[in-house]
């Protein structure tokens, strides 16, 4: 279930607040210029849906955001648990960085956990199915799939070039909960 919690950044054992309902995360993360939305396909998806056919179940939603950020390219990742990657892509993803470009993702299906740290909290937002976050550029984040990452994404870009991370070299990520504890 999404999912909000919000810790001091120096305090991963004090939680400032808990919640899973949709309009109290969107109003907090809104409060540190990050966007929520929840989204509804036009049809369902097959599992295996490739590329296009993704797209086109929220071309709608898509198109908006497209053009309310002006963004110019959208495409669509899958990660499941076979990939052979997948521990690599968890560790490089788990290091805190920023982007020059913001971080626009809709969640076709599956989960993963997105920690961002702004005004000495740590928000971590764990979205799922029909959640679309949006993080600004300049934004320090991490992201973590979890130990077999299971999600499809749109994702939102003004140019891919621009989503390069700029890591920070703070270990904060490794002291903050890991998404596999929200599955228990």
């Amino acid at each position: 279930m999404t999912r909000l919690t919000v810790y001091p950044d120096t305090d991963p054992g004090t939680v400032l607040l808990d919640t899973q309902d949709g309009d109290t995360i969107a109003k907090e993360l809104s409060g540190i210029g990050v966007a929520f939305e929840r989204w509804t396909a036009s049809r369902v998806l097959a599992e295996d849906a490739d590329q296009a056919t993704v797209l086109k179940a929220y071309e709608r939603e898509v198109a908006r955001i497209m053009e309310e950020g002006g963004y110019r390219s959208a495409d669509v990742v899958r990660v499941k648990p076979d990939n052979p990657s997948r521990d690599e892509l968890r560790r490089k993803f788990l290091a805190e960085h920023t982007h020059d470009d913001d971080e626009v993702r809709f969640f076709v299906d599956g989960a993963g956990a997105f920690y961002l740290r702004k005004e000495g909290r740590v928000f971590r937002v764990v979205c799922e199915r029909d959640d679309l976050i949006s993080v600004p550029a300049g934004t320090t984040h991490w992201f973590d799939t979890g130990p077999a990452p299971d999600f499809c994404a749109i994702r939102i870009f003004t140019s891919p070039e621009g989503w390069v991370g700029h890591f920070t070299g703070d270990d904060i990520a490794m002291r903050f909960p890991k998404f596999e504890s929200e599955a228990a």
